[in-house]
C-alpha cells in the first residue's frame, strides 16, 4: 500500500513559533511510519521555508545551515507532499494566509479552511458573526488603533459608558493570551490599551465576568462530533500566557464538573459556533459560564489549539475514545476529503452570450 506524503510544517512569523515546534513534534511523532513519509517544514522567522533532514530539530537548535530553501510559489513546490499538516498558531498560520496559499497552489491541506482561519483568528469579526447567528456572546466593543491615538478620550468614555470599568483588552488578531489584559481599575485601562495596540490595529474591548472557562474540542467537516468539556482552573486573574506556558499553577480538569443540562448546552452551541464559521477539520470552542447567572457566552474558536499529546484538545478527544495517533490520522482523512470535495466546484462556465464572448 502506498504510504501517503505528509508535510507537516512549523515555526512561522508569529509570536507562537516556539509553541507551534512543541506542537509539530508531537505530530510528527504521531504518525505511523507504516502509513505516512513525513516532511518536515520550517518556517523562519524572517518568513522562509526550509526542509532538509531533523529540520525540526534543527529549528529547536537554531542551527539552520544545513536545510534546503524552500521557493515559493512554482509549479511544483512541494513535490514531496500529498497533503500539507500545517502545524502553526497565530498570525500567518492560523489566520487563513497559508490556507490561502496552499488553496492557490491547490494542494490538500488538514484543518479550517480561509474563511473560518480568518474569521476565527480575528475576535471582533467572530463575535460578530457569533452574535448574527443568534448564538451568546459578552458585551464587547470594538476600535482601531488609530482611531486610539486620534481619540482616546472618546474610546475610554465609551468602555466606561457600554462596558464598565472591570473589562478585558484584547488585540483582536493575536494568540496564547498575547497583550491581554483584565482592567479592575481606571488607572490600568489606557495602559491596557497601549499594550493591546502593540500587537494589532483592532483592538477588542470586552465586559470582564465572573466565569469559568470551559472548552470544547471539535471534530469533523460537514457533521461535527463534540467531544467532553474540559475547564481551564486558572492560577492567577486570568488565563494568560504565564500561566499557558510559564509558571504552571493553572490545571485542567477533563471532563468539566458541569451538570449534564449544562454540558450538553455547550456542546451544542459549540457546534453551533463552528458551523457559522464554516470550520472544518477540528477547532477549540472557548467559552464562559458566569458563576453568578449560570450563563454561557461564546468566547473565541482556535482552529489550530495547541496540539501536544497533553494539550487541551487532544485530551478532550481521547476522553471522548479518540487517541492521539488515532486523531492525527482522522484530521488527514478529513483534509484530503475536504479537498476532493472542493475539487467539484466548477471553475468555468459558458453564459451562451454573446456579448459575454466579446469581452
Amino acid at each position: 500500500m502506498k504510504k501517503l506524503k505528509v508535510g507537516v510544517v512549523f515555526g512561522g512569523r508569529s509570536g507562537e513559533h516556539e509553541v507551534s515546534l512543541v506542537s509539530a513534534a508531537s505530530v510528527i511523532k504521531a504518525l505511523s511510519p507504516e502509513k505516512y513519509e513525513v516532511a518536515e517544514i520550517g518556517i523562519t522567522f524572517g518568513g522562509e521555508w526550509l526542509t532538509g533532514q531533523n529540520c525540526l530539530e534543527s529549528f529547536r537548535s537554531g542551527r539552520l545551515e544545513n536545510l534546503e530553501s524552500i521557493s515559493l510559489p512554482t509549479n511544483n513546490p512541494l513535490p514531496f507532499a500529498d497533503i500539507i499538516f500545517p502545524v502553526l498558531h497565530g498570525p500567518y498560520g492560523e489566520d487563513g494566509t497559508i490556507q490561502g496559499l496552499l488553496e492557490m497552489l491547490k494542494i490538500p491541506y488538514v484543518g479550517c479552511g480561509v474563511l473560518a482561519s480568518s474569521t476565527a483568528m480575528d475576535k471582533l469579526q467572530s463575535k460578530a458573526i457569533f452574535f448574527a447567528a443568534g448564538l451568546p456572546v459578552c458585551p464587547y466593543l470594538g476600535f482601531t488603533r488609530v482611531e486610539w491615538e486620534k481619540e482616546p478620550e472618546k474610546i475610554l468614555k465609551r468602555i466606561n459608558d457600554e462596558l464598565g470599568i472591570s473589562c478585558f483588552i484584547k488585540p483582536a488578531n493575536m494568540g496564547s493570551s498575547v497583550g491581554i489584559s483584565k482592567v479592575k481599575n481606571p488607572g490600568e485601562l489606557k495602559p491596557a490599551i497601549d499594550l493591546a495596540a502593540k500587537f494589532d490595529r483592532r483592538i477588542l474591548a470586552e465586559k470582564a465576568i465572573n466565569a469559568r472557562e470551559i472548552e470544547c474540542a471539535v471534530l469533523g467537516n460537514d457533521d461535527p462530533i463534540a467531544a467532553p468539556l474540559g475547564e481551564i482552573i486558572v492560577g492567577g486573574e486570568f488565563y494568560d500566557f504565564n500561566d499557558k506556558y510559564v509558571n504552571g499553577v493553572s490545571r485542567a480538569e477533563i471532563p468539566a464538573k458541569l451538570d449534564s443540562v449544562t454540558a450538553v448546552k455547550i456542546q451544542k452551541i459549540s457546534i453551533e459556533a463552528y458551523k457559522a464559521l464554516d470550520c472544518s477539520g477540528l477547532a477549540r470552542v472557548d467559552s464562559f459560564v458566569d458563576r453568578d447567572s449560570g450563563e454561557i457566552f461564546i468566547n473565541e474558536i482556535n482552529t489550530m489549539p495547541g496540539f501536544t499529546s497533553i494539550s487541551m484538545y487532544p485530551k478532550m478527544m481521547l476522553e471522548n475514545g479518540i487517541s492521539y495517533e488515532e486523531l492525527v490520522d482522522r484530521l488527514i482523512g478529513f483534509g484530503m476529503e475536504r479537498f476532493k470535495d472542493k475539487q467539484k466546484n466548477q471553475i468555468k462556465f459558458d453564459s451562451g452570450s454573446e456579448w459575454f464572448r466579446k469581452i
